[in-house]
């Protein structure tokens, strides 16, 4: 009875794991090569980016006419990366929380977003610092700023 059992247990596996593995291997029917090509999407429709959490810099107490300056020249920071490309998405957390916000850069390494958090007169003047993670997410991100373009009624 044992061996029975056994052999249908094994019958049912072997049947059981092709049905798996060509359910998880199915093609997707909606895949546009030159779309997938255009945003850098490997075969899942993924990309490698960096994420920057940002934090409260240890230097934020400073006059509301300076805050507002470095503010402004932050968000103009932020529309110039966009503009390059290379910040995918931005956008501050609710409340007055320690995390303040996040960025996504389309960049290989921390090491090259490092380098584009440097350029933020806001983490120069040390009212925020930034967590850098590599992150592994949809290359369909990659549209984001142009269809943010198309609804936003005012810009920064």
């Amino acid at each position: 009875m044992h061996a029975r059992k056994l052999a249908f247990s094994l019958l049912a596996a072997a049947l059981t794991v092709p049905v798996c593995l060509s359910q998880q291997a199915m093609a997707n029917p909606d895949y546009v090569e030159h779309k997938a090509k255009s945003v850098g999407a490997d075969e899942y429709g993924m990309k490698r980016y960096v994420m920057a959490f940002l934090r409260k810099g240890p230097s934020r107490d400073r006059p509301k006419h300076e805050a507002d300056e470095l503010q402004a020249a932050h968000m103009a920071n932020i529309s110039r990366l966009a503009e390059e490309g290379k910040l995918v998405l931005a956008g501050p957390f609710f409340g007055d929380g320690e995390l303040r916000g996040i960025y996504i850069f389309d960049v290989e390494t921390v090491a090259e977003a490092k380098a584009l958090t440097a350029t933020d007169p806001a983490i120069k003047a040390g009212s925020l610092s930034m967590e850098l993670v590599p992150w592994y997410g949809s290359a369909a991100l990659m549209e984001i700023n142009e269809l943010h373009k198309q609804v936003a009624k005012t810009l920064f």
